[in-house]
């Protein structure tokens, strides 16, 4: 009796212990994020717009940093300009992408933190992002109304590829990031 106790316990604690695996595709999509963190990955713009042409000639670099399970940073940088970042962000109905944008001196940008949450569950690869009120409503305070139907999407292809998206009626933006090759600088 004794030992079936002590056994009994032991199971318990050990359950206790464990880490539990990702159990959703966001969860999965959370830690492949994660898994990236500290690591910076050159990208380039794949969509041909001709309002693209000023990003398709700088060189365009993401640094995955600042992660925990519930959110990543990640800074996505313009040639010399370091001026965003991509916040996403785990929430209790899904997943957030938020941009964080601000001036060369750190003040904020007046288009600051807009983005979306998960409508969908997503899949492990692709979470998409379709535009909150709060964006909408900055959108339209701010003259920037062609905004108010963006979706946004982010891609996580372990081993091989990470893309950020853009879409709305007339317009798709979309960089791709090489993960099999991290950069220093």
């Amino acid at each position: 009796m004794k030992t079936a106790l002590i056994a009994a316990v032991a199971v318990i604690l050990s359950a206790c212990a464990t880490t539990s695996a990702p159990s959703g595709p966001q969860d999965v999509f959370m830690s492949r994020l994660n898994a990236l963190c500290g690591q910076r990955f050159e990208g380039r713009v794949v969509t041909t717009d001709a309002a693209d042409a000023s990003f398709a000639s700088q060189r365009l670099l993401m640094h995955v940093r600042d992660c925990s399970p519930e959110e990543v940073r990640i800074p996505f940088s313009v040639g010399e300009d370091r001026s965003r970042v991509w916040i996403v962000t785990r929430t209790a109905g899904g997943v957030r992408l938020k941009h964080d944008h601000r001036h060369e001196d750190g003040t904020v940008d007046v288009l600051h933190m807009y983005g979306g949450d998960t409508a969908s569950l997503g899949t492990a690869e692709r979470q998409e992002f379709p535009v909150d009120a709060f964006s909408i409503a900055l959108f339209n305070a701010n003259a920037a109304a062609v905004s108010t139907t963006n979706v946004w999407a982010m891609e996580v292809h372990p081993d091989r590829m990470f893309a950020y998206e853009l879409r709305r009626a007339n317009r798709h933006f979309r960089v791709e990031f090489d993960l099999t090759r991290p950069v220093a600088e």
